[in-house]
């Protein structure tokens, strides 16, 4: 809805800016980290934004970047993820980093993150995976868990029934142990 803005610099905090756009301030949160790099008060900024709208709450986030942006709204689809975990783990780990630690299923570089456990970066991974754009699929590396969850989902359970059977799974064991394990947890033999 709100995809843009261009304005003046009213005012800085430390979570969010006041972008003043034909007489109207639009109070925009970001990552401290872009907040700091911006420009000072008076000064034209433009924002790439994301419109979180949801039953109580309606807020408007800033992003240098329309990539950026769109990795905002990519994490916002993991379930659990809000705006403030979001703009946490954008503050915390660069964009690049974070495709990267998600595609080779590395929680420890999640886990860097405030507000991040070991089993809430399993479900990031989990949930994010799969949506990330891997450049050369058929050449790219397949994981132990992503054989798992392969096969599982080729059983024919859910993704969400598939999720929560391989959060907690040690990556270090066999793709048939953790196959047994995690058929176990779904109730199969």
């Amino acid at each position: 809805m709100i995809d843009r803005l261009r304005g003046v610099l009213a005012v800085k905090r430390s979570d969010a800016v006041i972008v003043e756009v034909a007489g109207v301030g639009y109070r925009v949160g970001m990552t401290p980290r872009s907040i700091a790099e911006m420009p000072g008060t008076g000064q034209e900024v433009v924002l790439h934004t994301h419109l979180y709208v949801r039953e109580d709450q309606m807020a408007l986030y800033g992003f240098d970047t329309a990539d950026e942006r769109d990795l905002f709204g990519l994490l916002l689809t993991a379930s659990g993820v809000g705006p403030k975990l979001a703009l946490a783990i954008l503050a915390t780990i660069p964009p690049n980093q974070l495709q990267h630690a998600v595609l080779s299923e590395d929680a420890g570089a999640l886990t860097a993150v405030p507000g991040v456990g070991k089993k809430t970066a399993q479900k990031l991974i989990l949930d994010l995976r799969p949506r990330f754009d891997l450049p050369d699929a058929d050449l790219a590396p397949s994981t132990p868990i992503a054989e798992v969850r392969e096969a599982l989902e080729g059983l024919g359970y859910q993704p969400s029934e598939v999720r929560e059977a391989l959060i907690g799974l040690e990556a270090s064991d066999s793709v048939e142990s953790m196959l047994r394990a995690a058929l176990k947890r779904l109730g199969g033999s």
